[in-house]
């Protein structure tokens, strides 16, 4: 028995214990504009991940999360940023840490665990160009009883995979969602999609994390929009107006053009 913090530390052999790795995953999300054959009717909007086909087996050619393995001299926020901008140029955008995976048959190669984060952005106020293997693919969730079927598309590729919503503790509202078929998504990426926009959706009405994926200035009826798409339904307009009435300022700025009425233009006001 050692007596003395010292004297721990010298016999102390780090191989006496299993090791496991650790990775940083990035969930990014953005939502962006489709114009519509209408010219009278507002661009219809699009939810959107960014993925990356992976080039290297495990999973060769399958889609995946811009991630990495954490050094050992970097945080995992440090490591997320990292393999952001090296996976994919992206920098300089908002992240929150989501969620950490740690099934042990996640990863086939060794024991890995997913530290991972969620990432909002404008796709529009991006500098420069995503790397070649980086692509966004509009995700379209459609929930049946506990089951919720993803469909991806980038306009080249297309397909689709399920998860299962399990409610973990009857006291709140915290859900887990266990996967029903994934045929192209690598590691458990797909859980990490569907549990980010279960995150997403759950916080847009009582924060402000909405104004990430949003220009400098906007139409109400874009904003709306935003709205309407990341949770799935649509809102009336008193509802509506009642959500961001304390989020949002006038500017002096109109929006005209594209066949429809001018419209102010606003800005986020800013948290008070």
């Amino acid at each position: 028995m050692y007596q003395t913090e010292e004297e721990f530390l010298a016999h102390y052999n780090p191989n006496d214990f299993e090791r496991l790795s650790m990775t940083t995953d990035i969930l990014i999300f953005s939502v962006s504009s489709q114009e519509q054959g209408n010219y009278r009717k507002l661009s219809e909007k699009n939810f959107s991940v960014l993925l990356v086909k992976r080039k290297d087996f495990p999973y060769k050619n399958k889609w995946c999360l811009p991630g990495g393995f954490v050094k050992m001299d970097e945080t995992l926020e440090e490591c997320g940023k990292r393999v952001l901008k090296q996976e994919t140029g992206i920098s300089h955008i908002y992240m929150e840490q989501l969620y950490t995976f740690s099934d042990v048959n996640r990863d086939p190669r060794m024991r890995v665990i997913s530290t991972t984060y969620m990432a909002l952005v404008d796709k529009n106020r991006l500098e420069g160009k995503l790397l070649e293997n980086a692509c966004w693919f509009h995700v379209i969730p459609v929930e049946s009883h506990d089951e919720i079927v993803f469909s991806l598309d980038n306009g080249v590729e297309h397909f689709s995979f399920t998860v299962k919503k399990k409610q973990l503790d009857k006291t709140n509202t915290q859900v887990q969602f266990e996967r029903v078929k994934n045929e192209q998504i690598a590691f458990d990426h797909d859980l990490v999609i569907a549990t980010g926009m279960d995150r997403l959706k759950n916080k847009i009405e009582y924060t402000d994390i909405v104004f990430n994926m949003m220009p400098e200035d906007f139409t109400l009826g874009e904003l709306q929009q935003v709205y309407e798409v990341i949770l799935g339904k649509k809102l009336l307009d008193p509802a509506f107006r009642r959500i961001i009435k304390n989020k949002v300022e006038k500017t002096d700025k109109m929006k005209t053009g594209e066949g429809h009425r001018p419209s102010y233009l606003y800005r986020y006001r800013g948290e008070s």
